[in-house]
C-alpha cells in the first residue's frame, strides 16, 4: 500500500514536468502527505482535454455517494481489481490521473511477536532521482448542499524485487512514455496494461519514526535513521 509520501517540488516545476496549462495552484511542499490532505494531481480537463495541475483530496469519494460521513474513502485501489470494483470502475474507465511523488514511506514489520508489532519506517525513491508519477484515479462529488469535493486514490500492485523485503505491495509507478495512455490522451494500447510492478531502479533507506506523526512535516523526515 501507500499511506504516506513526500511531494516537495514547487508547482512551477511540476507544471513544466507534466506539461500542464492551467493557472498554478497554491501549493506548499509536503514531506508527510497523509490521507484527507490536498495534494497535486495531474489530470485531463473534462472539456478541453488539456493537462491540468490541481489540488485534490487524498481519499476517493465516488460521485454517486449519498452520505459522505458513512462512506469509505480509500487512499489506495488494488490494480488487479480496479476495473471491476464498483468503487473504482467508473473512474478507471474515464478519470485516470498522475500523482507526483518524490518519495513514499513504507513500514516494515521487524518484530511481529510484540503487540502491537514493531514497525520500521522506510523511505523509497527512484534511484535516478526523478519524481515518480504514480497511477491514480480521481472523482468529483457534489453534496446536496452544493459542497464539491474532488478526490483521488493511488493504484497499487505487487512489489517488485527491490521492495518486496519491505512490503508485499507498491504503488504503480508510470514512465514518462506511458503518461499519455494513462491520462486518456490519443495513444495506442490498453491503460490496464500499465498496471504492473515498476522495472525502474529504486533506493530504500530507513528513516525515523517521526514520520509516524502527521504533525511532523519537514525535509528532515527523509534523513537516514
Amino acid at each position: 500500500m501507500c499511506g504516506r509520501y513526500a511531494s516537495f517540488l514547487p508547482a512551477e516545476a511540476l507544471a513544466q514536468m507534466f506539461g500542464t496549462v492551467n493557472p498554478l495552484p497554491n501549493w506548499e511542499p509536503n514531506w508527510n502527505m497523509a490521507p484527507t490532505q490536498s495534494a497535486p494531481v495531474v489530470r485531463l480537463h473534462p472539456q478541453t482535454g488539456q493537462r491540468h495541475l490541481d489540488l485534490l483530496r487524498w481519499g476517493l469519494v465516488p460521485h454517486w455517494v449519498k452520505d459522505l460521513k458513512a462512506t469509505h474513502q480509500p487512499i489506495n485501489a488494488r490494480a488487479e481489481t480496479a476495473a471491476t470494483t464498483p468503487m473504482f470502475r467508473d473512474a478507471m474507465g474515464r478519470r485516470r490521473c498522475l500523482v507526483p511523488v518524490d518519495a513514499f514511506y513504507e513500514w516494515q514489520v521487524v518484530d511481529g511477536q510484540k503487540q502491537p508489532p514493531v514497525k520500521q519506517p522506510w523511505a523509497i525513491a527512484r534511484a535516478d532521482g526523478l519524481t515518480m508519477a504514480m497511477a491514480g484515479l480521481w472523482e468529483g462529488w457534489k453534496g446536496p448542499d452544493g459542497e464539491v469535493i474532488r478526490s483521488f486514490t493511488i493504484l497499487t500492485t505487487s512489489a517488485n524485487e527491490a521492495l518486496r523485503p519491505i512490503h508485499e505491495r507498491m504503488p504503480v509507478v508510470l514512465e514518462r512514455e506511458d503518461w499519455p495512455l494513462w491520462l486518456g490522451e490519443p495513444a495506442t494500447g490498453d491503460p490496464a496494461s500499465l498496471l504492473h510492478p515498476s522495472a525502474a531502479g529504486f533506493r530504500t533507506w530507513p528513516v525515523s519514526t517521526a514520520v509516524n506523526n502527521v504533525r511532523n512535516n519537514t525535509a528532515a523526515l527523509l534523513d537516514p535513521a
